[in-house]
């Protein structure tokens, strides 16, 4: 495993050159977005789509992204292109918004699951973009790390969770929005949204205001899962990645809490202490309460209050308690009726579970 650092502003075109080699070769290349850090393959090779799910232990119902440097080349891919992904493409390519359009017949079903329809998104990175200008081919890039495990924002959080598995890593520095991309299906009559990010539903309807349609939420439906698994779940694959019940995760168990209930929390740190459930570290990742004073030490981690920030930070305070080891995370929800932060508290749900 190679980790090599690029110019984040200004990518050298000889290590984006020899990266698009390895990508067209069927290798496996570690990248920066704005988002996450993708684990790439080229989506139109079955057996290095098929490397991806190996690498990341992630079963073959779960569908991937495919990254496009340009909207003619998401269209290359689409077995029709609707007028709402014309939309919002217009109006947020490049950048964190994820389009599922009908498949065309070319694109490998291992890159969908086995559905007929194929998420594509054109990130908003220069590295990423070079390197998808320089391989000439759709990229396949899910987040790089094991499935399920917290998605990685720098270089260090990749090679920690995925080591050798992948060959090369490009090191850009970390991301600078923190959490995945919005999906949005744009397959049916109306627009749907299968993954919250930090676009949300306000911007979609401006965006497609005038065309007719109405923005919906999908109706969760919480894909349970067992590591290793590749059995089809209950009810289909997911449309989206990100669907799983369980994602997002620390090694560590996590408690959300609402604000308001820290009481409720100092009562159950306190009934942990006293039963002796474990001796290793807790973290807090909190915006307005404070556990500082309670018998029960536990480190703090004050996040920021407002959900863009938060969202660049999420992750990396995750990681930061699977580095020490802690056995606890607890964590300060954020508001409930404010649709900015539903990306975030998707995230910290799935993570909680």
């Amino acid at each position: 495993m190679t980790v090599v650092p690029v110019n984040p502003l200004h990518p050298e075109p000889h290590l984006i050159a020899a990266a698009a080699e390895q990508l067209r070769a069927g290798a496996l290349v570690a990248f920066p977005t704005e988002t996450v850090y993708g684990l790439g393959a080229n989506a139109l090779d079955a057996e290095a789509v098929a490397r991806i799910y190996a690498a990341k232990g992630r079963p073959a119902w779960n569908p991937v992204i495919a990254h496009v440097p340009s909207v003619a080349a998401a269209k290359a891919l689409a077995r029709h292109w609707p007028a709402t992904a014309q939309r919002l493409a217009d109006a947020f390519w490049p950048g964190p918004l994820t389009l599922v359009v009908p498949k065309a017949p070319h694109v490998p079903g291992i890159a969908t699951a086995g559905l007929d329809a194929v998420a594509v998104r054109m990130p908003n990175h220069p590295v990423a973009l070079a390197l998808l200008e320089a391989a000439a081919r759709p990229i396949a890039a899910p987040s790089a790390n094991r499935f399920t495990q917290i998605s990685p924002t720098t270089a260090a959080h990749v090679e920690r969770s995925l080591g050798d598995r992948v060959p090369l890593i490009l090191d850009g520095g970390p991301c600078a929005v923190g959490i995945e991309s919005t999906v949005v299906d744009c397959t049916g009559e109306d627009v749907v949204i299968l993954r919250p990010g930090m676009l949300g539903r306000e911007s979609l309807e401006a965006a497609l205001e005038g065309l007719g349609v109405v923005v919906k939420h999908a109706t969760r439906r919480a894909v349970s899962h067992q590591l290793g698994d590749d059995a089809a779940p209950l009810g289909g694959a997911p449309r989206s990645p990100g669907m799983v019940d369980r994602h997002y995760a620390p090694r560590a168990e996590v408690w959300l809490f609402e604000t308001g209930q820290e009481g409720e929390m100092r009562q159950a740190l306190a009934q942990r202490r006293d039963d002796h459930v474990s001796d290793k570290p807790v973290v807090a990742l909190v915006r307005t309460v404070s556990f500082a004073r309670d018998a029960t030490p536990v480190q703090m981690l004050q996040m920021p209050g407002d959900p863009q920030a938060y969202a660049r930070e999420l992750y990396a305070a995750l990681h930061h308690a699977d580095g020490i080891d802690a056995g606890l995370v607890l964590i300060e929800a954020p508001p409930i009726n404010d649709s900015a932060w539903d990306g975030v508290r998707d995230r910290l749900t799935r993570a909680a579970r």
